[in-house]
């Protein structure tokens, strides 16, 4: 890499941990609340990324959001609660191990964008162990929903690094229109909740098989970044 600061920016849910389980459970909860069958697994995780109202705005148009939201939150973090994060949210293969190479690199910077709130990141962050490896943290409590570019812009606002140097990473087509929106360069990952062939029609850099192609990834992009 050249010296220059970049900052590598992670989608949660779907990219560095694997949720569905409880997402799926909280939803459960969440339609029951208000009396409405649950949408299938393909629906639910087709909004995940999004936040909680925009997602029931999507998957229930005409019900009582305020009631789903509350009820969702509730459940996921009785689950959470019950299971642990590390088996509630477990991490994908090889996640740890890529944010601990690239921390590890004095001119990487490392931030999350997610639709999760700032009580779910912090619990997740604290549960894996993660305490001071992101210096920006975006979450929906102060945020328009993805793919609004509000996140990626705060997050190099507060890295303090232009959009040539930022790179978002992400598994849904939310993540990459995001990154679009915000103008800076967006990888997918083939591993979470948007099938590949949506990611691929938003002409990502390239969609990652492994973590271990992450590096490779990174320094491809950047050789061609000034």
């Amino acid at each position: 890499m050249s010296g220059a600061q970049r900052l590598v920016i992670f989608d949660v849910d779907g990219t560095l941990v694997d949720s569905q389980g409880d997402i799926l459970a909280a939803m459960k909860v969440a339609f029951e609340a208000v009396s409405l069958p649950a949408p299938s697994r393909a629906e639910v995780l087709s909004i995940v990324g999004l936040s909680l109202p925009q997602a029931f705005a999507r998957l229930a148009p005409d019900a009582d959001h305020d009631r789903m939201i509350a009820a969702y939150k509730e459940g996921y973090i009785a689950l959470r609660a019950q299971a642990g994060v590390a088996q509630s949210s477990p991490f994908y293969p090889g996640a740890r191990e890529a944010l601990a190479r690239l921390q590890a690199q004095p001119d990487v910077l490392l931030g999350v964008a997610t639709g999760k709130s700032k009580r779910g990141l912090d619990k997740l962050i604290e549960g894996h162990g993660l305490e001071g490896v992101f210096v920006t943290r975006q979450v929906s409590d102060f945020h328009p929903s993805k793919p609004h570019p509000s996140m990626i812009l705060q997050a190099m606002a507060e890295a303090g690094v232009a959009a040539r140097g930022t790179v978002m990473i992400g598994d849904t087509s939310f993540d990459l229109q995001m990154a679009a929106s915000a103008g800076v360069a967006a990888v997918g990952v083939s591993w979470g909740y948007h099938p590949v062939a949506d990611l691929a029609a938003h002409r990502p850099r390239t969609i990652l098989q492994d973590f271990a192609d992450l590096d490779a990834a990174l320094d491809a992009l950047w050789a061609c970044t000034p």
